[in-house]
């Protein structure tokens, strides 16, 4: 079964890799791992807890593997301008200390 999800970080493809993804499952890309809040269908930062689901219990560190068993991929979770923001200011960092 094909989906269209992308890596949450990079924006790569993670058609290749089956779901559900395990708790190891990485980007191909950037090798972030991918079962982490930030990649989840529940995940919003504008809610308590950044977490639409009430039962999932509380995670402190949003990009960090996790046993959440609410976890689902969400196909939404690349955000093109929050990489475009990170790209931009880490050219910028690099350009403070080019040789």
């Amino acid at each position: 079964m094909t989906h269209n999800i992308r890596c949450y970080r990079c924006g790569a493809s993670l058609e290749a890799l089956s779901l559900p993804f395990s708790r190891q499952d990485e980007c191909p890309d950037c090798h972030n791992y991918l079962h982490v809040c930030r990649m989840c269908l529940h995940f919003d930062r504008n809610v308590p807890r950044h977490c639409r689901e009430d039962g999932a219990e509380d995670v402190k560190e949003k990009e960090r593997p996790n046993f959440c068993d609410w976890y689902k991929p969400s196909d939404r979770a690349f955000d093109a301008d929050r990489k475009a923001d990170e790209d931009q200011a880490r050219a910028a960092l690099e350009s403070l200390f080019d040789d």
